[in-house]
């Protein structure tokens, strides 16, 4: 029903709808963004009047979509959940703010700029949420290795980093 619907409202949009945990996801593109957020939250057969969560993905490889927004509405009238993914290329990470329809938006949204460098276009405050205000780059971006391979000090013994038979599988690092 609600996919029906959408779809007669805004036709030329390929929803691209998957479940996943019993939840309906749907892929918005980002100029569209507003208007079916808008729509979905002033329907009177819908009312998706909570923002659940915001939130970004990084997947470096995915040419021109290597960040993911994650929006989850939910309807407490009607108790329908639903996830919204919208992707933004690496080369200008930017979306509408939602603050004009979710006031929860302005936290989370500065949250995923915090960590994901995503712009948040007519955001009434953007700035720095969690870390320091100084930090120069945005560290839930998949930019650096896990590990510093540099390091001396480990011990892949008490990582659980075992070969078969006890053989370790990093012999870069000088045990005494």
């Amino acid at each position: 029903m609600l996919l029906e619907q959408l779809s007669r409202q805004f036709p030329d949009i390929n929803w691209a709808p998957s479940e996943s945990y019993g939840m309906l996801t749907i892929e918005v593109p980002v100029d569209q963004l507003v208007p079916v957020i808008a729509y979905l939250k002033d329907d009177p057969t819908l009312q998706m009047n909570f923002l659940t969560d915001l939130t970004a993905v990084h997947y470096p490889d995915d040419k021109n979509r290597e960040f993911a927004l994650v929006y989850h509405l939910h309807s407490f009238i009607h108790n329908l959940r639903l996830r919204i993914k919208s992707f933004v290329p690496a080369s200008k990470p930017e979306a509408p703010s939602l603050t004009g329809l979710y006031a929860a938006a302005n936290w989370m949204e500065r949250e995923t700029y915090d960590f994901f460098g995503i712009q948040f276009t007519g955001h009434p405050d953007l700035r720095r949420i969690l870390n320091v205000d100084d930090m120069d780059y945005f560290p839930l971006r998949k930019e650096y290795p896990l590990e510093d391979a540099s390091r001396k000090d480990k011990d892949d013994r008490y990582f659980g980093r075992q070969g078969h038979e006890g053989v370790e599988f990093d012999k870069r690092i000088d045990r005494q």
